[in-house]
């Protein structure tokens, strides 16, 4: 969904023509809430992990709901509290800079109405037990939640342990320094202080089924240190699902120029995003929430289509385009994108995908032309090698279901299977470097001969013994082979 308009909107090649008197003499200014936002609003929402995506993300969408003077944010870091640093001189304020391909458009985002640390437990316990707070949201990345294998409350994790022991033995002061431990401890508080308050959590983190997730994490570790506190949370506390998406590169030193260059402020904590969003939720809010909706949420009944859509379209093609895009030289997904060849297989797959999504045809081919938006535009430098990271862990979600679905049909999904070449050359060091934490599993599936590579690669994903499918895979690894463009 395209952003809306808000803020200012500058074409950077003629900005410095309309360069205000103050820019004009080289001053700079700093943000701040008396001339660049409204007051801060009173905190309802609690939210763990102050990244640039939740700034981009989270926090913009909070911005542009037009109840946004009711819903204040209070944000801690994650286990570094520089962005807390940088932004409490600017009163929680910071420059987004969305990067269209004509220019950049800079808005104020005043949602923050407090950021603080991560081990300021004592702020997080009072906005827990304070019958103004609604909503919990969290971005602490998949490893945060501290899951087992099964998707289990890892509880031989020491910190893990830790954080029982500590609540056990003081349930309202124990010191603890994870995500679950963080939400018991303020559940504990809330019930102390206000035992007949609802509270929703909205876990944001790219995981399929976010919501079960941290309802199982949260009630696990509650039983272990109180199960009285488990019925409370059943009867008190809901847990929303969402889908989210919006590319979020690391700011570059000529990006913070930019935003002094083009609006006279100097921020150090700016944020550069692109300017597609999305936002899907699944669950209920009983107690309120802002109206999402202004900025193009979504509250659905199954979120899993979507889910599913974003899986195989959007990170199905990054999986593509990371290995055979970097195997013919390329270094970013706009570079790629722009090629005939990468055009044409990304196109394959998508056709191959669309098989197997339930959501309309008209909403599936709009998301298409969306994603070939979003990757030919220039000012986003999402690279190769950055998302051909842990294959491993990619690939069998990816594009094994599609395939597996195809071949019981009895048909041969050449779209999905040049991704599984691609994949095999990898390994076997074409295109982007391997970073894949199951390395040392994956890595030997490319010894022996290119024939030996991929008949092992198929095997390991539980597409061995189909020999149209060996013979598919490796024509296209041989086609690849020979395509192969300089490293960069």
């Amino acid at each position: 969904m395209p952003e809306p308009m808000l803020g200012s909107w500058l074409d950077t090649s003629t900005a410095r023509d309309r360069a205000r008197p103050d820019q004009e003499a080289g001053m700079t200014r700093h943000l701040a809430r008396s001339t660049d936002s409204r007051a801060a609003a009173p905190v309802r929402i609690v939210h763990l992990g102050v990244g640039n995506f939740f700034r981009a993300h989270q926090a913009w969408y909070t911005e542009q709901a037009h109840d946004a003077g009711e819903w204040g944010i209070a944000a801690f870091t994650g286990r570094s509290a520089a962005i807390a640093d940088e932004l409490a001189p600017q009163e929680g304020l910071y420059t987004l800079v969305t990067q269209h391909p004509e220019g950049n458009q800079y808005s104020v985002i005043g949602s923050l109405s407090a950021v603080h640390p991560a081990a300021d437990l004592q702020a997080l316990r009072g906005y827990f037990a304070s019958s103004d707070l609604a909503i919990v949201t969290s971005t602490v990345t998949e490893a945060g939640y501290r899951r087992s294998a099964d998707g289990s409350l890892d509880t031989a994790d020491p910190e893990v342990s830790a954080d029982i022991r500590a609540l056990r033995q003081d349930p309202l002061n124990g010191t603890v320094t994870t995500a679950p431990g963080k939400f018991v401890a303020g559940l504990l508080a809330r019930r102390a202080s206000e035992p007949e308050a609802t509270l929703t959590f909205v876990p944001c983190d790219n995981i399929s089924g976010n919501g079960e997730m941290v309802r199982r994490v949260v009630t696990e570790l509650a039983a272990a240190v109180d199960p009285s506190l488990v019925d409370h949370i059943a009867e008190r506390v809901s847990f929303v699902t969402t889908m989210v998406d919006r590319i979020t590169p690391r700011p570059t030193v000529d990006d913070l120029a930019a935003v002094v260059a083009d609006t006279g402020v100097d921020d150090p904590a700016a944020v550069v995003t692109e300017p597609f969003s999305e936002w899907v939720l699944e669950g209920t809010f009983p107690a309120g929430r802002p109206a999402w909706e202004d900025a193009g949420a979504r509250f659905v009944d199954d979120i899993e289509p979507f889910e599913t859509r974003k899986l195989y379209l959007l990170n199905g093609s990054h999986t593509l385009m990371a290995y055979a895009g970097s195997i013919l030289g390329f270094q970013t997904v706009n570079e790629a994108i722009h090629d005939d060849r990468i055009l044409d297989w990304v196109n394959q797959w998508w056709d191959v995908a669309a098989r197997h999504l339930t959501l309309g045809t008209r909403e599936v081919d709009e998301y298409r032309a969306a994603l070939l938006e979003r990757y030919r535009n220039p000012k986003i430098r999402h690279l190769l090698a950055q998302i051909a990271g842990d294959g491993s862990q990619k690939v069998p979600i990816r594009l094994v279901p599609t395939i597996k679905g195809d071949r019981t049909k009895g048909v041969l999904p050449t779209g999905a299977l040049r991704a599984v070449a691609a994949w095999t050359l990898h390994l076997r060091g074409l295109g982007a470097p391997v970073n894949d934490a199951r390395a040392a599993e994956v890595a030997p599936l490319a010894d022996g001969s290119l024939e030996q590579s991929v008949q092992h690669v198929l095997e390991w994903l539980g597409l061995g013994g189909d020999a149209e499918v060996n013979a598919e895979t490796l024509r296209l690894a041989r086609e690849l082979e020979s395509l192969a463009g300089p490293s960069h």
